[in-house]
């Protein structure tokens, strides 16, 4: 009878452990699980066998003596009702990859996608791709993901900034296997990634932490009464069906609207987190030739689902998120004069708004072209009442919850990261917030200060930010660079290969060589330049500025054929910047400006689009971006909430 009663659970890893996996060499590697309370656990790999007994809950660790590089070996893990096996386990370097967009980003949409993915024959490199999930208290496991060697089967769906990494890294530590832990999710902020405790411990979170949901039912009550408070102060009351009805039409008056300038995102200018329905309404003026005939009317991609109108006349709607939208105005539906565009967005999730460039967002046919480019009418129709979290920047922590506390405590030598967009606008709070990010990671993670390897923004038009009217984005570089103080940091500097119109620049090829030249030096001890030019100190002689660099390896160089130097400002002392003549003399660079007598600040790539910046070292890594004064910055006031 007492047989009978007892019932003995499977002995479980987390999804982290599978077969193809890469385990880290060189260190103790924790192996965990769970199974029955007290149940005995055994683990074999490459000679080595451990046991150990389950806790009270069921928990149970053991811990791997360190191994060098190698395999395919087998891990095997036993309890008393089963064994769990892993096949083709790889011994090498295992290397987190975090962040957003440009670190999600995958090989499948970089540059050279297709012969990139042809050519990927590296079955030593292994990658796993945590999905997506949001939890407001600490997760034990993933929803999913699996171990893939790299072939042309797989690659296109690997985060192209670690692959590349790897690549290089494989070449030059002679083929010791690499790990890539894909843990990202595009337009998240840092503050997502951060555990509840950190978040408690820096004062300028302590109120906001205080408030922050514990639960789904208390998050679910707070979100609707904060949109509800957020649409009441942005336009009153919601419509009734009847006043939405009218929306669409040429007629309808729309002067008490909304303007947003577009092409955009609604849900990071007007309502940040919105999910639901917006109306959008444009004015165009129609020249007589044009009236009746069949045009194209171009939206780009929209998130998530459209229904577009003209004149009242539906032209198209898509249901697919990100799609680029393309409808036939169908002739006769244009009047000379006055007409109106109104498009119907439901953002479901995520990202809501239009993402297109300027120059794919218009009316075109007849040899014409009507930019659709400037300002939009909106009104809110209603928003997402489901109480299910969808929005990874709606609170703090949420990400770090699922997607980074059940990887811990794996064994990795070390993270990249590549982040800071969704932070430009509290670019100064983040000289606080990223550091406490890395070290909130390496606390828990328990393997000391590990390598943290980081990419700096790269050149785009966010904002038109400039050293004359602010720089959101200068101002997050900055902040990236100060927290090059935390010890086994390293910076991999991107301004020059970005995108003015993208925020998602295709060239991830030398973002991961350049933060693999980080790690070759940092981490794995090679001789190597491994960063450009960083900007040590300022002395002024007469109307000259003479500025002196550390990290200038073989010496300084211009990328411009006949060695002009681009990128360089200079300001007197009221603040005021004029575009200045550089030099390189040396290790020096001398700066100057007819309209400065006497220089009191340099600024070089002080920009949201810094992209003309040519300044190299020898070895051709680009110099840092960066200022000479502490003059008051644009996001100073800016806090997270």
């Amino acid at each position: 009878m007492l047989m009978a009663l007892q019932t003995w659970a499977d002995v479980r890893l987390p999804r982290i452990f599978g077969s193809h996996m890469v385990l880290q060499r060189r260190k103790p590697v924790p192996v965990w699980g769970w199974s029955d309370p007290n149940e005995k656990i055994t683990v074999q790999f490459n000679n080595q066998t451990k046991t150990t007994k389950a806790d009270k809950s069921g928990k149970w660790v053991i811990r791997l003596d360190p191994t060098e590089a190698g395999g395919p070996f087998a891990l095997s893990v036993a309890g008393k009702k089963n064994t769990v096996t892993f096949d083709d386990v790889l011994v090498g370097e295992v290397w987190i990859c975090s962040g957003q967009s440009n670190m999600e980003w995958a090989v499948k949409s970089s540059t050279n996608a297709l012969q990139e993915i042809q050519e990927a024959n590296y079955p030593l490199i292994r990658h796993f791709k945590v999905p997506h999930d949001l939890s407001l208290s600490p997760k034990d496991d993933v929803l999913g993901g699996e171990w893939q060697p790299a072939t042309p089967e797989t690659v296109g769906n690997f985060t192209a900034v670690g692959y590349f990494f790897a690549r290089e890294l494989l070449k030059e530590l002679n083929n010791v296997p690499i790990g890539l832990l894909n843990t990202s999710w595009g337009g998240t902020q840092s503050e997502s990634w951060t555990s509840r405790e950190a978040m408690d411990s820096f004062e300028e979170f302590k109120p906001v932490v205080a408030t922050m949901p514990k639960t789904l039912e208390e998050f679910a009550s707070k979100r609707l009464e904060q949109l509800q408070n957020q649409v009441k102060s942005v336009q009153g009351e919601l419509p009734g069906t009847a006043d939405v009805q009218q929306w669409s039409g040429a007629d309808f008056n729309d002067t008490n609207w909304q303007t947003l300038r577009l092409p955009d995102l609604f849900d990071r200018k007007a309502i940040p987190g919105f999910d639901g329905v917006v109306w959008f309404r444009r004015e165009i003026t129609v020249p007589a030739e044009l009236a009746g005939k069949e045009m194209t009317l171009m939206l780009g991609p929209v998130f998530d689902a459209d229904e577009t109108y003209l004149n009242g006349v539906k032209v198209g709607n898509t249901t697919q998120t990100g799609q680029a939208r393309t409808y036939s105005v169908p002739g006769g539906t244009l009047k000379p004069g006055r007409n109106v565009i109104a498009v119907r967005v439901d953002d479901q999730n995520g990202t809501g708004g239009f993402t297109a460039k300027e120059d794919q967002f218009k009316l075109s046919g007849a040899g014409r072209e009507i930019s659709l480019v400037g300002d939009w009418k909106y009104r809110i129709a209603d928003y997402n009442r489901n109480p299910v979290l969808v929005n990874p920047n709606m609170t703090g922590t949420i990400l770090y919850n699922a997607m980074i506390n059940p990887l811990i405590p794996y064994a990795i030598q070390g993270a990249i990261w590549y982040q800071g967009e969704s932070n430009a606008g509290r670019a100064y709070q983040y000289r606080k917030t990223f550091p406490l990010m890395i070290t909130d990671w390496r606390t828990r993670w328990g393997q000391g200060d590990f390598p943290f390897l980081f990419v700096q923004l790269a050149s785009f038009n966010a904002a038109n930010g400039t050293s004359a009217t602010g720089s959101t984005w200068g101002e997050l570089r900055e902040a990236q660079t100060m927290t090059l103080a935390l010890p086994n940091t390293g910076m991999a500097v991107t301004s020059d290969i970005g995108e003015s119109k993208d925020i998602h620049p295709k060239n991830k090829q030398d973002v991961g060589k350049r933060l693999a030249l980080n790690a070759l030096k940092t981490v794995y001890g090679q001789d190597r330049v491994y960063s450009g030019p960083v900007f040590k100190a300022m002395e002024v002689t007469g109307n000259k500025a003479v500025l002196t660099f550390d990290h200038v390896g073989g010496g300084l160089q211009s990328s411009d054929k006949y060695g002009y130097l681009k990128g360089f400002e200079v300001a007197g002392a009221d603040q005021k910047f004029h575009w200045a003549k550089a030099e390189i003399q040396g290790d020096k660079v001398i700066v100057s400006s007819s309209e400065v007598a006497t220089p009191v600040s340099v600024h070089y790539g002080w920009a949201d689009d810094n992209g003309e910046v040519n300044l190299y070292n020898k070895e051709g890594l680009p110099a840092v971006p960066f200022r000479t004064d502490t003059w008051p910055g644009k996001t100073e006031a800016g806090r997270f909430k």
